[in-house]
């Protein structure tokens, strides 16, 4: 019945062994002040190998760049040693692992700056609040980026990819996503610039396509994707023409022959983005040639629905991997899904609980 789900597919350089992919999650388990992953998130990430491909929790390129409370980082060497357990441990059980790297842009709020304001492709300000070690505080206007800020920030990026490749991963997948910083730059709701990084769609391509070139210089196009969200509002984040936007990008994407697109499509009960949009999927589909990722709120029957019938290649399951390590092995054989316990308070708490202590399908009929 789910045969389609269990076929290899081959992302460039990457064969992955089913079609079920496990897509970014944040979970706030990363050691502070430095933002560093530890033992308890390789347990949690090898418990998760059998996807065909582990997407990382959204990763951050640079102090500046990260502001969420306990998500893990990837600039320093203390940072990119200790993901070497995670790597492995997913490595161990014949499993592939890429990382997502990640600029929150103007949601990172001044408390994790010191104070200072974040910046952002303009000087715009995100609705609602952030999260912060200290409770729930409002956004803060952001500056708009200087050429030599857009300079570092891109350097940011390489260093974080030589990173990732240091500590083992099988490639990296740039967060274009969900109103953070390239999302920023894409959509006209944010990016009001008058030089060659704003104004036309090609324009506010412009600093996603120079973030992935630094990306391919360093892992090569077979080895990098890029998650976007062409689904209405996300964070504030939106845009007044999504085809004009999103066809720009996907024409980016395939000139530059990257591994993978994902694509963020929220259902009914979605997060990060309106349901009331039209999907830009087949859109993108036309002018993207590589492999294309669906992601959100699918069943499995779903999921094979949209591959035999061409819309994607593979689909990208976020919340069922948290309550569900053995996902493919509950779909391959028909099982039930556990659902999250304490949602969504575990999600983001310290510890195992609501983390690593999810049984598998085998634990649970051992203990049956």
């Amino acid at each position: 019945m789910h045969d389609a789900l269990f076929q290899p597919l081959r992302l460039g350089a990457l064969t992955t062994k089913n079609r079920i992919f496990m897509a970014p999650l944040t979970r706030g388990r990363a050691a502070e002040p430095m933002f560093v992953p530890n033992d308890l998130m390789a347990t949690y990430y090898g418990q998760r190998a059998g996807a065909g491909l582990i997407l990382t929790e959204a990763t951050g390129i640079s102090r500046e760049g990260l502001g969420w409370p306990s998500a893990p980082g990837i600039w320093s060497d203390e940072q990119a040693e200790a993901w070497k357990a995670s790597t492995a441990a997913v490595h161990a059980k014949g499993g592939l692992i890429v990382m997502q790297l990640w600029h929150m842009g103007r949601i990172v709020h001044p408390y994790f700056l010191d104070g200072e304001p974040p910046f952002s492709a303009s000087a715009t300000k995100a609705p609602g609040e952030a999260h912060t070690p200290v409770g729930k505080q409002e956004y803060a206007v952001a500056r708009e980026m200087t050429h030599e800020d857009i300079k570092r920030t891109i350097a940011d990026y390489r260093r974080a990819a030589l990173n990732a490749k240091a500590a083992g991963f099988d490639g990296v997948q740039l967060h274009g996503a969900n109103g953070y910083l390239v999302d920023q730059f894409l959509r006209d709701g944010t990016n009001h610039r008058s030089d060659e990084y704003g104004g036309s769609p090609e324009n506010r391509t412009r600093f996603m396509r120079e973030v992935l070139e630094v990306l391919i210089d360093v892992w090569g196009a077979d080895r990098v994707g890029i998650r976007l969200s062409p689904n209405g509002d996300s964070q504030g984040t939106d845009d007044s023409n999504p085809p004009a936007t999103f066809g720009a990008a996907a024409k980016v994407c395939e000139e530059l022959g990257l591994a993978f697109v994902e694509l963020r499509e929220p259902g009914p009960d979605g997060t990060f983005g309106r349901t009331d949009v039209p999907k830009q999927s087949p859109l993108i589909r036309e002018i993207y040639s590589g492999p294309l990722v669906l992601n959100s709120d699918y069943t499995a029957e779903q999921a094979v629905a949209d591959i035999e019938s061409g819309k994607c290649d593979a689909v990208s399951f976020g919340r069922p991997y948290i309550s569900n390590p053995d996902l493919a092995e509950r779909i391959r054989v028909g099982a039930h899904w556990n659902p999250n316990k304490d949602v969504p308070k575990s999600w983001y708490f310290p510890g195992e609980a609501g983390y690593t202590d999810y049984p598998t399908l085998e634990e649970e009929q051992a203990t049956a």
